[in-house]
């Protein structure tokens, strides 16, 4: 089952997140719960989920921005695209790629994108099957300590 995250499942989202770039468990600390809280209360704010057996598996997150061009309509910026590593190559990040699709074009949005670290060309051919493509902007990223 592809579904958003339930506001009790911040641990276990946090375990998948091993599985992305996140060496270790955070800490539960007050600024942890508020940012949690703060996610969770934000309508354009969208944490996708696979489920199976009961177990988060895979994740994306979709932001919906609102947008004073392109005809006042916002658009989608995809983030932290993880599957478990047990279940890799089952096709459930791109269900998940893909209920956020549906999300960005029920709320109207003019594009959805998405940036990747990764060079491998497995990875880069996974977002590419998903309908994303690396031509059409470049991308730039200022990163803060």
């Amino acid at each position: 089952m592809v579904r958003e995250v339930e506001e009790n499942e911040l641990n276990e989202l946090l375990e998948l997140y091993l599985f992305l770039h996140e060496k270790f468990l955070p800490e539960m600390t007050e600024h942890l719960r508020n940012t949690w809280r703060t996610i969770m209360q934000d309508e354009n704010h969208h944490i996708i989920v696979k489920e199976i057996d009961g177990k988060i598996v895979s994740s994306c997150v979709c932001v919906i921005i609102p947008n004073l061009t392109r005809n006042i309509r916002p658009y989608a910026f995809i983030e932290n695209v993880v599957t478990h590593g047990d279940y890799r190559g089952k096709g459930y990040a791109t269900e998940c790629l893909n209920y956020a699709k549906g999300i960005a074009e029920k709320t109207n949005c003019y594009k959805m994108m998405l940036l990747t670290g990764s060079k491998k060309e497995t990875i880069l051919n996974f977002y590419r099957n998903a309908g994303y493509n690396s031509t059409d902007k470049t991308a730039f990223i200022q990163w803060f300590e």
